[in-house]
């Protein structure tokens, strides 16, 4: 399956969270996002307004030392990954397959921030890129191969959700 690809543009810092939020209201056990950007460019806004989409009530904070956050109380749970102070070389020894390949973990919702350090993810993974919008604000690119992934965002630009933006 080819890649699809959307573009939404993000005026303000709101407007990345309201992104994240409405892809928490419409993610499913399984889902995987991986977001890469510069320093500053949102991707823990995002996360934080995916956890609020995902019912979660507990605040949400960058796992910059920590590596792995899981939020188990919303809808489904929120594994949030930050490999920023990761090597590619080490991020293999995390094992994060375990998050959405293994059963060993309850499925959820994986959202990765610098995930250009991974060597290996799946295919069906939605990638999320944040950078300078060419107005000013910021622009999300959306892309994926998975069939479900393709309906996820198909979702939430079929339900109005970002009809603005895009």
């Amino acid at each position: 399956m080819d890649p699809t690809s959307v573009v939404i543009n993000l005026p303000d810092a709101q407007a990345t969270y309201d992104l994240g939020y409405r892809l928490g209201q419409c993610c499913f056990p399984g889902t995987l996002l991986l977001l890469s950007g510069n320093l500053g460019a949102g991707k823990t806004t995002l996360v934080q307004g995916l956890g609020a989409g995902l019912g979660i009530v507990e605040p949400i904070s960058s796992p910059t030392f920590t590596l792995v956050n899981e939020y188990l109380e919303g809808r489904i749970p929120l594994y949030h990954v930050d490999l920023y102070r990761l090597d590619p070389t080490q991020v293999g020894s995390l094992e994060l397959e375990n998050y959405w390949d293994s059963g060993e973990t309850i499925p959820g919702v994986v959202a990765i921030e610098w995930a250009e350090r991974m060597l290996d993810y799946p295919q069906s993974a939605i990638i999320l890129v944040l950078r300078d919008g060419l107005i000013g604000g910021r622009q999300a690119t959306l892309t994926t191969a998975g069939a479900f992934q393709i309906a996820l965002l198909e979702e939430v630009i079929g339900n109005g959700l970002l009809a603005d933006e895009i």
